[in-house]
């Protein structure tokens, strides 16, 4: 079996509590509140960078030069081409620059970003490449499981038709081609790793959403 079929088997659950969380759903409904929508779009552009930051060590971590510029690439569409998206819905959603600037990372953004800097930095590039993979794969099955569900004149379509798109879902296949190429290479305690570090990057997808949905800050 391939790590990518295993790791989805494994982690099935988790992505269908993802999917059934009011944030996908309401937001297929376009009945998500602004608010809570503004609350995720400032904290996705700050997650982006970070996001972007672990994609570029993993690029340089990468075993073989396609790879190597594969994840150039997606460290530059991360915090370019997906933060433009994100500049037209703070125009959209009247999120001034200040307002963006002055809101700080929540907690559940600090913690998932500073559990992929930590990993990229620390670990090896397959569980690198693996703590990647959640947000890459899940945000394409969920943009695929919800666009058949939103609603006419959904204010929320732009977000829905990038990530069910058929260019971030290519993207998202080379992935999945990249890492199932890499853990056919390595030995059992590196695999244990790789499953570790997705799960562990998907309840944190699972965190991020929820958070927002909630638009939870710090407690204290």
């Amino acid at each position: 079996m391939l790590f990518s079929q295993d790791v989805w088997q494994r982690n099935a659950e988790l992505y269908q509590q993802i999917l059934n969380l009011p944030f996908n759903q309401e937001l297929a409904q376009g009945t998500l509140s602004r608010d809570a929508f503004s609350h995720y779009v400032i904290q996705d552009a700050h997650y982006l960078l970070a996001y972007g930051r672990a994609l570029a060590v993993c690029a340089a971590k990468a075993f073989e030069a396609d790879d190597v510029i594969q994840f150039s690439e997606g460290a530059k569409i991360a915090i370019v081409v997906e933060r433009s998206l994100h500049n037209d819905f703070m125009q959209g959603f009247n999120i001034s620059k200040e307002e963006f600037e002055n809101t700080p990372l929540t907690l559940a953004c600090h913690h998932y970003t500073s559990f992929l800097t930590a990993t990229a930095w620390s670990e090896s590039y397959p569980v690198v490449l693996a703590s990647l993979l959640p947000c890459f794969w899940i945000y394409a099955e969920v943009g695929k499981a919800i666009v058949n569900q939103s609603v006419p004149n959904n204010p929320y379509q732009a977000w829905i038709d990038t990530y069910s798109g058929e260019e971030f879902n290519t993207a998202v296949n080379n992935v999945i081609h990249t890492i199932d190429k890499v853990a056919a290479t390595c030995d059992a305690d590196t695999l244990t790793k790789m499953h570790k570090a997705y799960t562990d990057a998907a309840k944190l997808e699972w965190m991020f959403w929820d958070s927002a949905y909630q638009q939870r800050t710090w407690p204290i």
